[in-house]
């Protein structure tokens, strides 16, 4: 089970809503901010997301909290005829809107608010879906994994993308000074909410990663899991099929 953290441990308001409070207030330097952070791999780890897809040969797919589009735009290369990105904060799509129109992607790439917990789409609508650091910031992680294997086609591949914890000397204390002291400074830097990025770190830090989120998958239902670390083990690739 994961450990619940909030970007605003003194607000009154639940998980869900601090979370798009938070995203709102970031949207507009989080692509710099992650390119700054992860030092550019996160373009990398997103192709490889892309790659597994692809292969599935889909139709139709489900880019969940999708953020500002980065893989959304991404998922054109799969083929597919129809590709939705939803995600619940406003300020972060509307970057993403811009940056769909840009690339004249609006017949393919469909930008829309929605709630991870409660999907607006009928029982398997989609082939593949795609979640790219967002199952931490679900308040509710095994509803949310079970709303995405219901709106999957029977058949159909989960692939998500998350941060987690190197296992092995040096990285993992490596990696933790560098969550611990050194992500937060840069986001007080360049973001106008100090919490934000000290709560991306802490999420982080306690989410479950690795077979332990493998077994979560399994007991919504999902089968074939794997999990493949990237990058000493900084993010982790899990795949599932319905």
């Amino acid at each position: 089970m994961a450990k619940k953290v909030t970007p605003y441990k003194d607000s009154e308001l639940g998980k869900k809503e601090q979370v798009t409070k938070m995203f709102d207030t970031i949207s507009g330097s989080y692509d710099g901010l992650n390119r700054v952070i992860s030092f550019g791999i996160d373009v990398k780890w997103r192709k490889r997301v892309v790659a597994l897809v692809k292969k599935e040969n889909p139709k139709s797919v489900l880019d969940i909290a999708t953020g500002t589009g980065d893989l959304a735009i991404q998922l054109v290369q799969t083929g597919a005829d129809k590709i939705v990105g939803l995600d619940i904060s406003p300020g972060m799509l509307a970057v993403g809107k811009t940056k769909v129109n840009e690339k004249g992607l609006d017949n393919t790439v469909e930008m829309l608010v929605g709630d991870s917990e409660a999907l607006a789409f009928e029982d398997g609508s989609f082939d593949a879906a795609t979640v790219a650091f967002g199952v931490r910031n679900f308040e509710n992680l095994e509803k949310g994994l079970s709303e995405i294997y219901r709106v999957l086609k029977p058949g159909g591949t989960l692939v998500v993308l998350e941060t987690s914890v190197p296992t092995k000397t040096p990285f993992k204390q490596g990696y933790r000074f560098y969550t611990r002291y050194i992500l937060p400074q840069i986001g007080k830097i360049f973001s106008k909410d100090r919490s934000a990025y000290a709560y991306l770190s802490e999420s982080a830090s306690v989410f479950p990663y690795g077979k332990e989120f493998n077994n979560i998958l399994g007991k919504i239902g999902f089968i074939a899991m794997e999990n493949r670390p990237q990058t000493f083990g900084v993010a982790t690739i899990y795949i599932a099929r319905k």
